[in-house]
């Protein structure tokens, strides 16, 4: 099953994008044994500025065909490692191809995408910033890896 993550705005050379490069890498050489990946990354802009309802259309056009939608998003499900990883395994043991994790810009993802998504996931009651949320997003999909994979990374 392929992964992606579609964000609002650029990383440009930071210390969050090396973290971010880093646990893809891993991701892809874990996951692929379990049939996940590899883990793309879509950095969207919105250069006209039109809000909302237009990074919405931004994303939806990032979205692969067919693709399971998990939003990030406060007001979804808090999940522990264990239970994300759960749900990876399921979505690929139910023959999904692609899934698309969505991260929205500073004023959060449009209500028409958030309606459109199939899951959704809170990083906890915290906003965090989307180059962060990026961050614990990738180390959280490598950690699923592990977890899949009985690997000794994730310690409970």
């Amino acid at each position: 099953m392929k992964v992606h993550i579609c964000a609002m705005g650029r990383l440009r050379s930071s210390p969050e994008a090396t973290l971010i490069d880093d646990y893809t890498t891993r991701f892809d050489r874990s996951g692929r044994a379990l049939g996940l990946g590899p883990l793309s990354i879509h950095q969207l802009e919105d250069k006209k500025g039109g809000g909302m309802k237009a990074e919405a259309e931004i994303i939806s056009r990032a979205i692969p065909s067919g693709a399971l939608i998990c939003t990030l998003d406060e007001r979804g499900k808090t999940l522990s490692s264990p239970e994300f990883a759960g749900k990876l395994g399921d979505w690929r043991d139910n023959g999904r191809q692609d899934v698309a994790f969505i991260i929205g810009g500073a004023d959060g993802i449009d209500p028409s995408l958030r309606a459109q998504a199939d899951f959704s996931i809170s990083l906890g009651k915290m906003v965090w910033p989307h180059m962060l949320a990026r961050v614990m997003l990738t180390e959280q999909l490598y950690r699923a890896a592990s977890i899949l994979a009985g690997a000794p990374y994730h310690r409970t």
